[in-house]
């Protein structure tokens, strides 16, 4: 056994193309275009357009989540309008909703993909005119760890209530479904370029339009929404969302390399699907058929509630104090050892058994209608998400993953299990 190991982070772009990366960021420096805009900025739009190929806009942005701000925005989403959002997500999917004082209505998942039930779309589509006397302004379908969501039947229910489709491909840029790129089937495509993501731009987002108008609108919006006059004349709120020339030109040297990411993360994945198949009581998820062509940005297992981890009769006894591996931020302090929702006590249990191996495992998204701030929003639920949260967890799958350390990461967690 090695004694001395190097971290094992769970995802983290690799900056494999460099030297071009500071070729474009050393060129906006020489010509002073330190700004939300310039040449970088325009190289980054048209290489992320090519790739998701013809007759798309992008928008390149500060962030995913400005980038699905800037598409309710653009979807007429206001005060007091309702808007259909994946629970099963990370919080930036319905954040937004909030920001423009509209109410996110919580979608539960099916069981194959983990994302978006249509089922229970079109009931609460349904319930929520009866109950309010409008439609939701927006549908948001999330392609969670990279899966892709039942689009067909997404798209079917969306155009049959006339509800545009936003779709949030944070996690899966270049997923495709049946051989279509996420991001490319509804009004909007929201891609996330944050450090953790499929590629980097340290942050950023970017936002795929249908066509030049909507792209300039949103453009528009995204640069304090400036009217045409010499000086500064504003008919409308904008915001400051536009991508800095810098974390382009990051962008652009990361788009030589996005394939490559992608085709390691499935390599990652198959090569996790062969280690882990004798292994009693973890199942790794996997996409339903050949038509969810999944990037699986995060390699996820779930634990049967009936096996038994080393040290899980410790889980949940000490209250965490600082953030938990490499969780950005300041987490604000709680009372409470325990939630009522939360990881079983055997997925805390191997969470801290590989921690303590140098190796970064993370539970699944908690649902948003299990988060304090919705707890009265609208929920149609069917308690797929609570099941998937109380069983799952994440792998590490970043292109810095060697195939050595995902042998040492199964081996660790057939060392944790009791047998």
């Amino acid at each position: 056994m090695v004694k001395e190991r190097k971290m094992i982070y769970l995802c983290l772009a690799h900056m494999s193309a460099e030297g071009l990366e500071q070729k474009y960021i050393k060129e906006a420096f020489d010509t002073n275009w330190v700004a939300p805009l310039g040449p970088n900025v325009n190289a980054f739009e048209e290489d992320l357009k090519n790739f998701v190929g013809e007759g798309k806009e992008v928008v390149a942005l500060s962030a995913g989540t400005a980038a699905i701000h800037l598409a309710l925005l653009a979807c007429g989403v206001g005060i007091g309008d309702e808007v259909c959002v994946q629970s099963f997500t990370f919080c930036a999917s319905s954040h937004p909703i909030s920001y423009l004082g509209a109410t996110p209505v919580f979608i539960d998942s099916e069981s194959e993909t983990w994302n978006m039930d249509p089922t229970f779309l079109e009931k609460a589509i349904i319930d929520r005119k009866e109950k309010t006397g409008q439609y939701p302004k927006a549908i948001i379908p999330v392609a969670l760890y990279g899966m892709p969501y039942k689009i067909e039947e997404i798209m079917v229910i969306a155009d049959k209530y006339g509800v545009p489709v936003i779709e949030d491909v944070a996690e899966g840029l270049g997923s495709r479904f049946k051989g279509q790129v996420l991001g490319t089937f509804g009004k909007f495509g929201v891609f996330s370029f944050n450090g953790n993501k499929m590629i980097t731009t340290s942050g950023g987002g970017a936002l795929v339009c249908n066509d030049t108008e909507s792209k300039n609108n949103i453009m528009w919006y995204a640069t304090q929404a400036r009217d045409a006059y010499p000086y500064y004349q504003h008919s409308a709120i904008g915001y400051n969302y536009r991508m800095s020339n810098i974390c382009a030109g990051i962008g652009r040297g990361q788009m030589t390399v996005v394939n490559d990411h992608i085709f390691h993360h499935k390599h990652v994945q198959t090569l996790y699907k062969e280690l882990l198949k004798d292994v009693e009581g973890v199942e790794l998820h996997e996409a339903p058929s050949i038509d969810y062509d999944s990037n699986y940005w995060l390699c996820i297992i779930t634990l049967n509630p009936s096996l038994k981890i080393h040290g899980q009769e410790n889980a949940y006894k000490e209250i965490i104090k600082t953030a938990v591996g490499g969780a950005a931020g300041v987490v604000h302090m709680v009372d409470n050892l325990t939630t009522d929702c939360q990881p079983n006590v055997n997925v805390e249990a191997l969470r801290v058994f590989l921690w303590n191996k140098k190796i970064e495992a993370r539970p699944v998204w908690k649902p948003m209608h299990k988060q304090p701030i919705y707890q009265n929003a609208p929920a149609y639920v069917n308690g797929v998400s609570e099941t998937f949260f109380a069983m799952g967890m994440c792998l590490p799958a970043g292109p810095c993953v060697t195939d050595d350390d995902v042998k040492y990461i199964v081996n660790s967690i057939k060392e944790a299990i009791i047998l």
